[in-house]
């Protein structure tokens, strides 16, 4: 299939829009796992409907989960846990560029004796894998050839066993794979989480509302998550919030474009999901979060984020950016758009995402004019210019795989005026599928190629 571009030749004008974002990918995914190990029809309303997640979606089905789409919710039929029906000796499953859900699901297939064939896309099949194998070979499970990517086969357990594992590297998706091994495993699993390193709870919180065995004992350094297993998990009805790592690229450019107000209803609001908010506002950035409330369908905290055109300033960013790593680019850009020199601290993680990111934003702004530096200790420093001298300046940006860095250019040029071809554009739809209508509904000009 052809891959498609985007061609952006103008400077978005000031708009004043109340816009919904489509549901949030990470809910999403693991609401469909979840649901895939409870006993009934659950029911899953504003499921994102991006190629991540259909590529979720698909996996499931090729394990036998009957999944039916209705006209205006998912149903997933689950049989329990460890539930999938496996017909052959080695079934393959094929996940994109869906890391997501490889690692997640893989937590599921560590208890089940049998053997799967994990591979995604260029892009996935190049991410670390290691992340996986190291806790559910503790668990029990066997990885052929071991190595440090996809693709691989997974050989489950019969026998998985309980364990204590120390969560270093501030992940969701390791703490929540081993999450979802614990829920087949005989005993009570511990997932020992460092305060400083802490991650999203998206899964602690689902496991909680669908009635696990699970209890959070916090010290002063660490987060002790304890579940006990084997516990039979009943079906569900669950509402996705609206994603904030998608609304942060349009809260970013409204407030790049003076005059502007852009209102976002349904936005999940839980701290570890819009860190990026209290760097914006740091920045001088004109936020307000509204109508906070805990949603009694997801027991996830939704509110309506107001943002508002604004004089921005450079930042010094030396907090725990794991809680912002998908959004650490778009803030990237905000800065290098501002004169005088901001710099994130211990940004490595970038380098492990679908794309080594600091290095494609390192080459985004040297193209537009923007010197930036980055140290060897993954600190990116950025001398940001709020003069950027556009004519006979381009943008073009060709990274195939990579959603955000490809959002990341297009608002670049949409606030600054810098023309921009960003090639293999349809990347942007494993988590944003969207963006290209909601821009066209703000004003903005962008063309398909």
């Amino acid at each position: 299939m052809k891959k498609k571009s985007v061609l952006i030749n103008n400077k978005i004008k000031k708009f004043n829009k109340i816009v919904k974002i489509p549901g949030d990918k990470s809910c999403s995914i693991r609401a469909l796992l979840l649901a895939s190990q409870c006993i009934g029809e659950s029911k899953i309303f504003n499921l994102l409907e991006s190629a991540d997640v259909m590529d979720c979606l698909k996996a499931l089905k090729t394990l036998n989960v009957k999944i039916i789409k209705r006209k205006n919710h998912y149903s997933v039929f689950g049989n329990g846990l460890n539930s999938f029906k496996i017909k052959k000796k080695l079934t393959r499953l094929y996940i994109g560029n869906s890391l997501t859900t490889a690692r997640l699901l893989s937590g599921l297939l560590s208890t089940i004796p049998a053997k799967f064939y994990i591979y995604g896309d260029a892009s996935a099949n190049r991410r670390d894998f290691l992340r996986v194998i190291e806790p559910l070979e503790k668990v029990g499970a066997h990885f052929y050839p071991r190595k440090k990517t996809l693709p691989l086969i997974i050989e489950g357990t019969s026998w998985p066993l309980a364990q204590t594992h120390k969560e270093k590297k501030g992940s969701s998706q390791v703490k929540g794979l081993i999450l979802l091994s614990a829920l087949s495993t005989p005993g009570t699993t511990i997932v020992e989480e460092l305060k400083e390193k802490s991650s999203r709870t998206h899964t602690e919180i689902f496991l909680k509302k669908i009635g696990c065995d699970l209890k959070i004992n916090k010290t002063k350094k660490t987060n002790n998550i304890q579940l006990k297993g084997q516990k039979n998990l009943f079906s569900f009805n669950y509402l996705v919030g609206n994603d904030p790592s998608s609304a942060a690229f349009l809260i970013c450019l409204a407030l790049l474009i003076p005059g502007s107000k852009l209102t976002l209803p349904g936005i999940l609001c839980d701290e570890k999901r819009i860190g990026f908010i209290k760097i914006l506002k740091k920045m001088n950035g004109r936020i307000k979060i509204k109508n906070l409330k805990k949603d009694s369908n997801s027991g996830e905290l939704v509110g309506t984020i107001v943002a508002y055109g604004s004089k921005l300033k450079p930042v010094t960013v030396s907090e725990n950016v794991a809680k912002f790593i998908d959004e650490l680019p778009i803030l990237f850009a905000c800065t290098a758009l501002q004169s005088g020199i901001s710099k994130f601290y211990n940004c490595q993680e970038l380098i492990h995402k679908e794309t080594n990111r600091l290095l494609e934003m390192k080459k985004i702004f040297i193209q537009i004019g923007i010197k930036c530096k980055i140290e060897k200790n993954s600190t990116m420093i950025i001398y940001g210019k709020s003069n950027i001298i556009t004519k006979n300046k381009s943008l073009v940006v060709n990274v195939p795989g990579d959603h955000r860095i490809n959002l990341v250019a297009a608002i670049i040029s949409l606030a600054t005026g810098i023309k921009a071809k960003i090639k293999s554009f349809d990347a942007t739809y494993t988590s944003f599928p969207g963006f290209v209508s909601i821009i066209k509904n703000l004003g903005g000009k962008i063309v398909i190629g």
